[in-house]
């Protein structure tokens, strides 16, 4: 605890410091070395207890401080005292009034202000911040407006001596009549009747003068919760039931499920008024619907009214767990984690860093099973994002060709089955053309294990060949004992426009069990097939591949990466001029940068560089060294796909360095990564 107090007593003069940055970190520390002075052997009365509140005192005032900056200085500054408030509130509690929210502060401080208010409201400061929550919820803004209205109801929820008051707000809220207002006043009413149960039941009359105002699921769900629980207390309860049953069908999922509860109870607790009701109810719940969560709770409640009417009071007319308040809802462990990120991007995010910071992780198992159900699915959001993560991090190591995702997507190194047989390409006379064209072989990744497949081991690959694109397969028989002779193949559609010239594969001959066969399915552009790249987001690489076993009916799934080098055209080298005309136009915002390392010897030699880039018709325009950086050049190549992208790039590399960084500008910016990973991939390959 000495030691502490001597690193605090350093520390504390940065909290003057002119750079906000400097003053939060300054506090964390401090926090930090807070909980080593007051540990186990602090006593209440003791020297460390009144060091610990007169640092309290001295680490208010740059807090507030940092509330005099600009916007975004200020949302930074009160996400992290978001969190300081929740770990230690009694810092910041005689500063409620710095909180409160003035006229032109953007939304999302305001938004912020709010949520600090309700953690630092007390007894004693209540009707302050009544009043200037009541004067929030006559703003014109409808989301700060619902938030403050919120806002009183956890102050209710929060505060039991309160909870009277609070209500008498909301009240008046509801009299303005304002249909946003009166909605999420419903909402939060119905909380603070789950917090104090039989306690404030004399407002329901006023809830139900208002109930034609309420068009939102949430809110009606809330007001038919009202009416179901207090059925006994208002005397035409059945009555106002049966005007949301009248569009039972048209409600969304959570009104529905609140309208067949709220019937049971009221049934249970008016039998003789109620049964054609709830027989009613349970019809439209499990023949009218579709809805699977909806249909069993009307059997459970069906089997119960007809078995045992005893047993359904205890379960849904049951005393229910009072609510509690969430206001400082954090876990504490989750909480220490943040505050020691205090002044990072984890105290904005409230998360700690491993849940948003993605890095790659080498599988070094089998592929697994996509799971894809059908063909046709889109492929999930979170799946992109760290895909495109996996595929930025170039320093991650040479884990050979193992894929990012578990996907048998695009590897990072040649992880290449045989050759696909290109003796068709021999002359007609028996001796091959002088200057015949070499194409480079696809990259083939496992993409489905036999267990997967009805015992049939797939690898694939993307290449061109004669410019046209093809998907390469090599089919395994592992374990099957059916001969594999003809196959159906489907695309997905995709950020490419891909799909099969020809949907029929057939094996000839029949591929028996230990035998293996490769084929070549011609792909073709198709506006059809294309997927709509979300704006500010890269393209998917991945292609989803549907095939269907005609022999034994078995439909199996895979994904594989496309290499965006088999889209490249013939005609992708630009004039020098243009070139350097075209990258002085593109924006720097729509440029990509990275760096590759631990690249093979013919990798670091620009004129090998050229020779494999070409076979993959990627064009060297110049190249020259770097000013004033002995043994560095650079060189510039272009390249355009079959659809008319064009992308430009320039590799920087220095003698005796096994790495080169990349630099690349396009137009098409969502498509830039994809361009960059074949670049990379191409300098890895051997």
């Amino acid at each position: 605890a000495r030691e502490a107090e001597g690193i605090i007593e350093r520390v504390t003069p940065r909290l003057q410091h002119a750079n906000s940055a400097v003053v939060m970190s300054a506090v964390k520390v401090i926090l930090s070395y807070m909980d080593v002075m007051g540990g186990a052997n602090s006593t209440p009365g003791g020297a460390h207890a009144e060091s610990l509140r007169a640092l309290t005192r001295k680490l208010a005032p740059p807090l507030v401080t940092l509330l005099n900056s600009e916007p975004e200085i200020q949302y930074v500054a009160l996400r992290n005292i978001n969190l300081i408030v929740q770990k230690r509130p009694s810092i910041l509690e005689n500063e409620i009034k710095v909180f409160f929210c003035k006229y032109n502060d953007p939304i999302y401080v305001k938004m912020e202000k709010l949520e600090i208010i309700i953690k630092l409201v007390s007894e004693r400061n209540i009707d302050q911040v009544l009043l200037e929550l009541k004067e929030y919820a006559t703003e014109v803004d409808v989301d700060f407006v619902r938030k403050s209205v919120s806002a009183i109801g956890r102050c209710a929820v929060k505060l039991e001596r309160a909870a009277e008051r609070c209500i008498g707000v909301l009240l008046e809220l509801i009299q303005t009549k304002v249909n946003y207002v009166v909605q999420e006043s419903v909402i939060v009413i119905k909380d603070i009747f789950r917090r104090y149960p039989n306690r404030y039941e004399s407002i329901i009359a006023t809830l139900c003068d208002n109930l034609d105002t309420l068009d939102e699921p949430q809110a009606k769900a809330s007001m038919i919760w009202i009416i179901g629980e207090y059925a006994e207390r208002i005397d035409n309860a059945d009555e106002l039931l049966d005007t949301f049953l009248e569009t039972f069908e048209e409600e969304d999922p959570a009104v529905q499920l609140q309208l067949l509860t709220a019937t049971v109870k009221c049934f249970l607790k008016n039998p003789e008024e109620t049964q054609d009701m709830v027989q009613r109810v349970l019809d439209l719940a499990t023949e009218e619907s579709d809805n699977p969560d909806l249909r069993d709770r009307g059997f459970i409640y069906w089997r119960l009214l007809s078995t045992d009417p005893e047993a359904a009071k205890l379960v849904v007319l049951g005393d229910k767990p009072v609510i509690e308040d969430d206001t400082f809802r954090l876990e504490p462990n989750l909480l220490n984690v943040l505050v020691g990120q205090i002044a990072t991007l984890s105290s904005i995010y409230h998360k700690p860093p491993e849940a948003f910071v993605v890095r790659a992780k080498r599988s070094t198992g089998e592929d697994d099973d996509l799971g894809l159900g059908d063909v046709g699915e889109e492929i999930e959001e979170g799946d992109e994002e760290e895909e495109y993560e996996d595929e930025n991090d170039v320093d991650g190591g040479g884990s050979g060709g193992m894929d990012l995702l578990d996907m048998g997507g695009l590897a990072v190194t040649d992880n290449a089955a045989p050759p696909v047989n290109g003796s068709g390409m021999d002359d007609l006379f028996g001796a091959a053309p002088a200057a015949a064209v070499v194409e480079p072989e696809a990259r083939m990744s496992k993409v489905c294990a036999p267990e997967k497949s009805g015992g049939i081991e797939l690898w694939a690959g993307f290449r061109q060949v004669g410019g046209a694109i093809k998907l390469e397969l090599d089919v395994r028989n592992v374990s099957s004992n059916v001969p594999v002779a003809n196959l159906a193949i489907q695309l997905n559609k995709n950020a490419f426009g891909l799909s099969p010239a020809a949907q029929q594969v057939v094996c000839n001959p029949p591929i028996p069990m230990g035998g293996s066969g490769k084929h070549s399915v011609e792909l073709t552009s198709n506006p059809n097939m294309m997927v709509q790249v979300p704006a500010g987001q890269p393209a998917s690489p991945q292609i989803q591949v549907a095939i269907k076993n005609m022999t034994t009916g078995l439909v199996f799934y895979f994904a594989a990466n496309f290499a965006l080098e088999a889209l490249f055209s013939t005609d992708g080298a630009l004039e020098r001029a243009a070139f350097i005309e075209s990258w002085k136009s593109i924006d720097d915002k729509k440029e990509l940068y990275g760096a590759v390392n631990e690249l093979p010897v013919a990798s670091t030699d620009i004129d090998q560089v050229a020779a494999k880039f070409k076979m993959h018709r990627i064009f060297l325009i110049a190249r020259r060294p770097v000013p004033n950086a002995e043994g560095q050049e650079v060189a510039y190549f272009s390249m355009r796909t079959l659809t008319g992208m064009v992308f430009m790039a320039e590799l920087t590399f220095k003698q005796g360095v096994n790495a080169a960084k990349v630099c690349l500008k396009t137009e098409n910016i969502a498509y830039g990564v994809q361009a960059k990973v074949a670049l990379e991939t191409l300098l890895r390959s051997q």
